[in-house]
């Protein structure tokens, strides 16, 4: 008994990236988008955009749901100059195999062919995938609404061409019970077979009969007992830790290692699917969440809070960074609340942030206007608890080697 429930334990959690990938395709399936075409999203994500957890406020993005079961797929990456561009490229279990774009193909561009993991590939430029499903994510900076324009040439050019694929069918979602979450997992699983490396998870999950079909009429009301009690433990372990982890370092938590490529960091691939899905690893992009005074991670939006850079600690990138503030829903997701400014994120090219005499910069974070002086510099909250995430694109050695440490939110 303590075998199965473990082992639902531990598949719950193992399948949960499948499950929500799945998820997110069947949603823009619904909404039209083709399978193995490229969908532009032509304007920033705001309040109103609920489709993946922790969204940024920087970059258009480009998404496309992949299914190389049918034959490749050729994917033209335009020239994008000095302009922050990259193209994840995610298996079905949200490993980025492949990033394409600024820091690894350069600003030029290029034409690539995508492969699956079973087919037979000669010439330049190939990228294979380790399943038959692929995310692809694009994401192109935008410097503000005097840029968008400029943005969406960029963007328009990022493109799309293969042999046309039926979608998937609709799997069940991460709130659905046991027996049909399984049987997901397993038609996931087997579209997309687990590398060789998840062999030993894969032995110790084999009690719930995930590999040869799954069958919840085969277990006993004692055992079903055993299952769904691995799988509550499951779901809180799930949301207990996110991008970065339970460990904090005035005030922030750090992104591991394993970001975006989990290995067999089956627990924290899982957290990350629930909070922050489709993140880009750390040397592309380096999230950081600040640690809150609540419970949750979450700071109270009726207390106003500061964030204040020494003239000789801002923040080292070659690219971008921003500090975005998101409303938490009671699943342990994120997305942005409304406010009177529109403005959902504050970073190094916010238009009009003003730094200090002395090349310090203050960041002021709260429900209540800060005043005209301050206005310029303030990252409007709810009148309730919120969360903030701080995004730094192309990292610097000192912040990926943990060398730099940002400076702690304090109340104002």
């Amino acid at each position: 008994m303590a075998d199965l429930r473990t082992a639902a334990r531990e598949a719950w959690l193992y399948a949960l990236p499948l499950i929500e990938i799945a998820t997110t395709r069947s949603r823009v399936m619904a909404l039209g988008q083709q399978m193995n075409v490229f969908t532009h999203v032509r304007r920033l994500a705001d309040h109103r955009h609920r489709a993946v957890t922790t969204p940024n406020n920087d970059t258009f993005y480009s998404t496309a749901q992949v299914d190389l079961s049918h034959g490749p797929v050729s994917i033209v990456v335009p020239p994008s100059g000095e302009r922050y561009l990259s193209l994840a490229l995610m298996d079905a279990y949200t490993n980025n195999f492949a990033i394409l774009g600024t820091r690894t193909t350069g600003p030029d561009g290029g034409v690539f062919t995508l492969v699956g993991p079973n087919e037979a590939a000669e010439g330049a430029n190939v990228v294979r995938s380790p399943t038959n499903h692929v995310w692809a994510l694009a994401r192109v900076l935008v410097d503000g609404p005097h840029d968008a324009e400029a943005a969406k040439a960029v963007q328009g050019g990022l493109s799309m061409q293969g042999p046309a694929a039926p979608p998937p069918p609709a799997e069940a979602a991460r709130s659905d019970g046991w027996a049909a979450y399984f049987a997901s997992a397993a038609r996931l699983m087997a579209a997309n077979p687990p590398p060789v490396t998840d062999r030993a998870i894969l032995r110790r999950i084999a009690p719930l009969g995930l590999g040869e079909g799954f069958d919840p009429a085969r277990f006993t009301p004692q055992e079903v007992a055993e299952i769904e009690a691995g799988v509550a433990e499951a779901r809180k372990e799930a949301r207990k830790s996110g991008l970065g982890g339970d460990t904090f370092i005035d005030g922030w938590s750090y992104p591991e290692p394993s970001l975006g490529n989990f290995g067999q960091d089956y627990g924290y691939r899982a957290a990350v699917a629930l909070s922050g899905l489709a993140a880009l690893p750390p040397v592309e992009a380096m999230y950081m969440r600040a640690e809150g005074h609540l419970p949750g991670g979450l700071y109270d939006g009726e207390r106003n809070w500061r964030l204040h850079f020494p003239a000789d600690r801002l923040i080292p990138v070659d690219s971008f960074w921003s500090l975005s503030l998101y409303e938490a829903t009671d699943d342990g997701q994120y997305f942005f609340a409304e406010n009177p400014l529109a403005r959902f994120a504050i970073g190094d090219r916010t238009q009009g942030l003003a730094y200090n005499d002395d090349g310090s910069l203050d960041i002021w974070i709260g429900h209540a206007d800060p005043g005209e002086e301050k206005r310029s510099n303030w990252l409007p909250a709810p009148a309730a608890p919120f969360a903030l995430f701080m995004r730094a694109y192309l990292a610097k050695p000192e912040l990926l080697t943990g060398r730099y440490r940002l400076p702690p939110i304090v109340e104002a």
